[in-house]
């Protein structure tokens, strides 16, 4: 991959669900390619700790601070302080989400009706997963539209996931971040902030990931680096002016990148 395209020296990234899984392995992925950081989780000081920790690493560095993104006013806290630590935000990227476990430990071993999901869980679910995407990137964009520039990463699943047996609300939730994405990209047309859709491509060793999975099965998962040269290239000015994209990090390739990997 040429250097070009994965150039992020000074870029400043929002990112939400930071702490651990595909959100950490993004932030390894941007810090080690030179960009500032601000990670959100809704431990303040496991943020902190794992910021620490990133930014020794460098040569970029990272920021923790706590965000609850199903609060309108956590949020707009953390954001306001995301802006003071940076100076501003050049990429937002929506990952803060949660998954199967929280309404089914066993799902894929022991899926369950979707109506045997609790009230409530459904709810949280769709709060963090759908409204949370909602909410951080409302409080982000405006600045990026009167700057004429910008871009928001919006973090998604295979769509056959969306569809799954026994992955109700999960499943639904994401569908309905996709057809956020794809309105945000048509609202935004023409402001000079980009939207675009990334999902790893499969399965990933996460903690959304049942403890009960058989270790054939576990051979078959993705690590959370699989991420790492899509956001990159998503952060850098290489993806300038492209929107609506929806890249598949596991197969991802630059436009127009003949260079060797």
């Amino acid at each position: 991959m040429g250097a070009r395209e994965t150039d992020v020296s000074g870029v400043r990234v929002l990112l939400t669900g930071g702490t651990s899984g595909l959100g950490l392995g993004m932030v390894r992925a941007v810090v080690a390619g030179g960009a500032s950081v601000v990670l959100t989780g809704r431990d303040a000081n496991r943020a902190r700790r794992v910021a620490e920790r990133e930014t020794a690493a460098g040569p970029g560095a990272a920021t923790g601070i706590a965000m609850d993104v199903r609060d309108e006013a956590s949020v707009a806290d953390g954001v306001a302080a995301a802006r003071a630590s940076m100076g501003g935000i050049d990429v937002l990227v929506n990952n803060a989400g949660i998954g199967m476990r929280t309404v089914n430990p066993r799902f894929l071993t022991e899926p369950r009706p979707f109506y045997e999901v609790t009230p409530a869980g459904f709810t949280d679910l769709m709060a963090t997963n759908v409204t949370g995407y909602f909410l951080v990137a409302r409080a982000v964009v405006p600045d990026m539209v009167a700057a004429g520039r910008g871009t928001v990463v919006n973090v998604s699943i295979n769509e056959e996931t969306m569809r799954r047996r026994g992955f109700m609300p999960y499943g639904p939730s994401r569908a309905a971040t996709d057809a956020m994405s794809h309105v945000m990209a048509a609202d935004l047309a023409g402001t000079g902030v980009d939207v675009h859709l990334l999902l790893p491509g499969g399965a990933t060793v996460t903690g959304m990931i049942p403890d009960d999975l058989p270790e054939e099965a576990r051979g078959g998962l993705l690590e959370p680096t699989v991420m790492g040269h899509a956001i990159r290239w998503l952060c850098s000015s290489a993806s300038a002016g492209r929107t609506d994209l929806r890249v598949v990090a596991r197969d991802f390739v630059p436009p127009g990148d003949t260079s060797p990997a």
